[in-house]
C-alpha cells in the first residue's frame, strides 16, 4: 500500500508539473493572456477585460495597419507608475509618412476613416511635432480614445522588438468574447510621397 501511494504521489506530481511546463510554454511562446488595464482603447477595449495576445502569427504574417498590439512601453512612459504593457492600434509601418492635422491621421498623404475612434473624437497632435517618417523595423501606433492615449504622438514610432504580439481574442468577460480584427484602409499607397503637411519638430 505504501508503494502503491507513492507511486500515485508521484504521477500526481509529475502530471502537474507537465501542466505547468506546458502553460509556460504556451505563454512564452504562443498566446499570452493580457488584462486591459488602460482607457486609451475604450470603446473597442474597456478596462478590466482581458484579452488573448497571440505571439505565433506575427512569424508568418508582419504586423500591418490596423491591427491591435500589445508592447513594451518605451523607457521613461508607465501606467500609473508601473511598468505595464501598452495596447494600441499600427497605423503606420516602415516607409509611411503619418500627419496628424485638420483633426484627422493621414498616411501616405490619404485621410484615414476611423469609425472605431472613440466617440468621434478629433485626432490632434501632443506636442509640436505632427508629421512622423516611420524608420524601417518601427511601427507608428495611436489608441482608439485619442483624448486619453500616451502613444506615438508623444514618444514616436515603437521598435518592433518591444511589440509582444497581436491583441486575438477577447474572452473576458463571457458576454463581450469575440475576435479582436484590424482595420482595414483603402487607397493608402505603399510607398510615400514627400510631406504634404509642413510642421516642425518635436524639440
Amino acid at each position: 500500500m505504501n508503494l502503491r501511494w507513492r507511486g500515485c504521489l508521484l504521477e500526481i506530481v509529475e502530471t502537474v508539473a507537465l501542466t505547468v511546463i506546458i502553460f509556460l510554454l504556451v505563454q512564452h511562446f504562443v498566446a499570452q493572456p493580457y488584462q486591459i488595464m488602460q482607457v486609451s482603447m475604450e470603446h473597442t477595449l474597456e478596462p478590466g477585460q482581458y484579452v488573448l495576445v497571440d505571439k505565433v502569427s506575427p512569424n508568418f504574417s508582419d504586423y500591418k495597419r490596423g491591427d491591435v498590439i500589445v508592447f513594451e512601453p518605451p523607457a521613461g512612459y508607465k501606467e500609473d507608475g508601473q511598468d505595464i504593457p501598452f495596447i494600441k492600434r499600427v497605423i503606420g509601418v516602415g516607409g509611411d509618412l503619418v500627419e496628424v492635422h485638420d483633426n484627422a491621421v493621414w498616411v501616405n498623404g490619404v485621410k484615414l476613416d476611423e469609425p472605431y475612434v472613440y466617440d468621434g473624437q478629433p485626432t490632434t497632435p501632443l506636442g509640436t511635432q505632427s508629421s512622423w517618417r516611420v524608420p524601417k523595423d518601427r511601427l507608428f501606433v495611436l489608441g482608439d480614445h485619442r483624448e486619453a492615449s500616451q502613444d506615438s504622438r508623444v514618444f514616436g514610432p515603437i521598435a518592433k522588438s518591444t511589440v509582444i504580439g497581436r491583441a486575438w481574442l477577447r474572452y473576458w468577460p463571457i458576454g463581450k468574447v469575440s475576435l479582436i480584427g484590424s482595420a482595414s484602409y483603402q487607397g493608402i499607397p505603399d510607398t510615400a510621397p514627400a510631406a504634404t503637411f509642413q510642421s516642425s519638430p518635436a524639440p
